[in-house]
């Protein structure tokens, strides 16, 4: 197991991501919402993920704070 998958964030994200399949296999949206619903909520993961693989606190911030956008954007959604 990879430290990202040991943080709380990540395993939210993760549900969330989950959540989000699902909502969109039961519901009839509309394939431009459910393809950028389907990235936006990855990309949370994946910046999550990929943030904490780097070693300055400057790269890791950064990567935060493109998670944090993936999460608004999909609420935005």
């Amino acid at each position: 197991m990879f430290d990202f998958q040991k943080l709380s964030v990540y395993q939210k994200a993760k549900t969330i991501n989950q959540d989000i399949i699902a909502l969109l296999a039961e519901n009839d949206f509309d394939r431009h919402v459910k393809d950028q619903l389907k990235r936006a909520s990855f990309s949370i993961m994946l910046n999550i993920a990929e943030g904490s693989s780097r070693f300055s606190n400057k790269d890791r911030r950064y990567f935060m704070i493109i998670a944090r956008g993936s999460a608004f954007e999909s609420v935005a959604n």
